[in-house]
């Protein structure tokens, strides 16, 4: 498929250490495709600079006249309601992950427990939420999300015994910034798109990585050079390093200033690539460059699926352009206008408060104050300008562009408690909560299917590749409320099927029922069925809606005997104060 391969030229006999000249051709490559991105780019700034404006200063809206430069943080808010109720509409609760298998050993019940529990504990210990959290800011701010999955073992020195005590082993998402991350836009879909990852690390911190983590596989040799020629450096002048003028890395102006900082840029690159010069197609490899001059890694990639371990999410998609838009987009020239209103009405405020003065004649100077006097000649006068009456209207399309942006963004209303006007039946408010959630439930399902899923599922694979000890997790029965710990194997987590996020799925299903349970017992037909209706069965259907199963809130008829028991005591207590009363006193005998 067009875009799905990468084409480097000029390049011979690549695989025979001839790596000076594909790490050229492979910075090329990601510069042009970066450069492509530029107005995009440029965008992701503008709204970033609304997002946390204080004032109008640092916005668009600087070069307007006004003289208040006062901002209404409208699209702030509309990114805090959306980041809140995407969370929560993902994570409903702690059962918002199962596993489907697709043979008869993946679907026992005691492989889904196994391979479930891993995930969960994991996703907990790994800090899962926090990090979905930056990503879906990342959903809403650019409409673009991007994370991938590594496997980590931080271990610590345990300061009394000095031994190396393990800290954390599993897997681990990692968000990526959407602008250190480009790919071929015109590619079939990102799983198939070239890609190129840029990172920006110190030499400590690369150095203690190639020790921690023995599956990058990075060339010693080559770290070894860059090293040396951050040593060499002050064999050179100023002047002769800055003559280096085609390597300047993003963030830096000058090679000196590059290599003095002690920071090393690694680009990644990801997918399949042809080799023009020789005729040659490498499929599914990862080659890292190092000081945008060599190539540190060139490996194929280990991952079982055969892919790349790296996820994305639009939030409106684009045809034929991978480069999704994000719900804020299309409302920054709203909001452009928005403080453009404000700043206008508050500058005509100040206006009618202090208006201009019209001066007719020769007016002798005076100020402008209370009780203030003014020597006006006979063919002279001081009179205040009127205020334009329709300053005081703009209040009205302030009101109307703020609802307009908030449906625009697709954001739940009734999470702000927003209701339209007019009296409604509980049948016709139930069809429009449907109708106005509809978009935030598709975009919060779509971020569940695209980024939280594939994310879980690399877990699992990033595990039976590189677990090679004896896991142990702590497991928390949500039933029953016991802790347990259970013994974890490579063999015990390999099966086939997949992880499904169904937190997103259950939270509009469980809205959805509730409403429709509510809007059935307050009609007539409720009042029909009520005598066929199973009590047990319904306290069963609402302690799964409600997730109330670990508060054991139903038992059968457990109101019927802890009112008997109440009552029993309630007797008890009356018998003994009515033996009380009619016990006679013994007097007292001198």
């Amino acid at each position: 498929m067009v875009g799905s391969v990468a084409t480097l030229t000029k390049i011979a006999d690549v695989l025979n250490k001839n790596n000076d000249q594909l790490a050229l051709s492979l910075v090329v490559l990601y510069m042009n495709w970066k450069l492509q991105r530029d107005i995009k780019e440029e965008e992701w700034k503008e709204l970033r600079n609304y997002i946390f404006a204080t004032d109008t200063s640092s916005t668009s809206n600087n070069t307007l006249p006004w003289r208040n430069r006062t901002t209404i943080p409208k699209i702030t808010q509309i990114r805090d309601n959306l980041h809140a109720n995407y969370m929560d509409a993902l994570f409903p609760n702690d059962d918002w992950l199962i596993f489907e298998g697709d043979d008869e050993d993946s679907v026992a019940i005691e492989k889904r427990r196994i391979l479930e529990s891993y995930a969960k504990n994991k996703s907990h210990l790994s800090g899962l939420r926090e990090t979905v959290s930056q990503l879906l800011y990342d959903y809403i701010d650019y409409g673009n999300a991007f994370a991938e999955v590594i496997w980590v073992e931080e271990t610590h020195i345990d300061p009394l015994t000095k031994e190396e005590v393990p800290t954390y082993i599993g897997p681990r998402a990692v968000r990526i910034s959407p602008h250190d991350i480009v790919f071929n836009p015109i590619a079939s879909s990102f799983k198939k798109s070239p890609k190129f990852r840029r990172y920006m690390k110190s030499i400590g911190e690369l150095k203690k990585e190639m020790r921690e983590r023995n599956d990058l596989q990075f060339d010693k040799k080559v770290f070894n050079d860059l090293i040396e020629r951050r040593k060499s450096l002050s064999l050179f002048k100023k002047e002769d390093l800055d003559k280096a003028d085609g390597f300047i890395a993003d963030g830096f102006g000058t090679l000196s200033e590059y290599y003095g900082a002690g920071i090393v840029e690694l680009l990644e690159f990801e997918g399949d690539w042809y080799d023009a010069s020789s005729d040659t197609l490498y499929e599914n490899r990862i080659i890292t460059v190092v000081d945008r001059t060599q190539v540190i890694r060139n490996i194929e990639n280990p991952n079982w699926f055969g892919t790349s371990n790296k996820v994305h999410v639009g939030w409106r998609e684009r045809p034929d352009n991978l480069y999704a838009m994000g719900p804020l987009d299309n409302l920054v020239g709203m909001q452009y206008r928005l403080d453009h209103l404000e700043n206008f009405k508050a500058d005509a405020m100040d206006q009618t408060i202090l208006p201009p003065l019209k001066i007719i004649g020769t007016v002798e100077p005076f100020e402008w104050r209370p009780n203030a006097q003014i020597h006006i000649p006979e063919d002279g006068d001081v009179q205040p300008m009127p205020p334009n009456a329709a300053v005081f209207q703009v209040n009205n399309e302030i009101a109307y562009l703020m609802a307009t942006m908030e449906e625009m963004a697709g954001a739940p209303r009734e999470a702000m408690g927003i209701r339209s006007p007019g009296e409604k039946t509980a049948f016709e408010i139930q069809s429009m909560d449907n109708k106005q959630g509809r978009i935030f439930n598709n975009k919060t399902l779509k971020f569940s299917i695209q980024m939280l899923e594939p994310i879980v599922n690399l877990f699992i694979e990033a595990a039976v590749r590189n677990l090679n000890t004896v896991d142990v997790l702590r497991v928390v029965d949500t039933d029953m409320g016991v802790v347990s710990f259970m013994n974890i194997t490579k063999e015990d987590i390999v099966a086939k099927g997949k992880l499904r996020a169904v937190g997103a799925r259950h939270y509009a299903a469980r809205a959805q029922l509730v409403q429709n349970l509510n809007g059935i017992f307050n009609s007539q037909m409720g009042q029909i069925v009520m005598p066929d209706l199973d009590r047990f069965a319904l306290e069963a259907l609402i302690e799964e809606v409600m997730g109330l199963s670990k508060f054991k809130l139903f038992r059968n008829n457990a109101a019927v005997s802890q009112q008997l028991e109440t009552q029993k005591l309630v007797n008890e207590g009356q018998m003994d104060l009515e033996n009380s009363a009619t016990t006679p006193l013994e007097e007292n005998l001198v």
